[in-house]
């Protein structure tokens, strides 16, 4: 039987619903200028928020597992718009850290971006680069 992973969303408002996650709860919603009630982050917010959140609890591990001295870990999480359908067509992570050893660092990316889950199901599907920032 194959790994899987369950959320519950259901509809708390006439525009948001709440996304139960294990135990915790995410509200959804648009801004009021979109219709919604502004309760919470849009669907596509919390798509490039996962996209972030993944890589960077991926780099994270990484950067525990070698005990390297890395801190100050950032990413910016930069997703490109277009229409007919609306969608992303591109999702850029800008990740920086303070760390002394660049190449050390280069080599955390590159695990951390063979590791995510997201990266690797949306790689070759969606143009989604990973760059490091000037902090590092």
């Amino acid at each position: 039987m194959a790994n899987s992973m369950k959320i519950q969303i259901r509809q708390v408002s006439p525009s948001a619903s709440q996304a139960e996650i294990r135990q915790h709860r995410v509200l959804i919603d648009r801004p009021a200028i979109k219709g919604g009630e502004d309760q919470g982050p849009m669907g596509g917010e919390l798509f490039l928020s996962a996209i972030g959140g993944c890589f960077m609890s991926t780099l994270l591990a990484a950067i525990r597992a070698r005990e390297a001295d890395v801190s100050e870990v950032e990413a910016e999480v930069i997703g490109t718009l277009v229409d007919a359908p609306t969608r992303f067509s591109a999702v850029e992570v800008c990740v920086s850290a303070k760390c002394s050893d660049r190449e050390l660092f280069e080599k955390l990316v590159e695990i951390a971006e063979k590791g995510c889950i997201i990266v690797n199901t949306l790689r070759g599907k969606l143009d989604l680069t990973v760059r490091i920032g000037a902090h590092a």
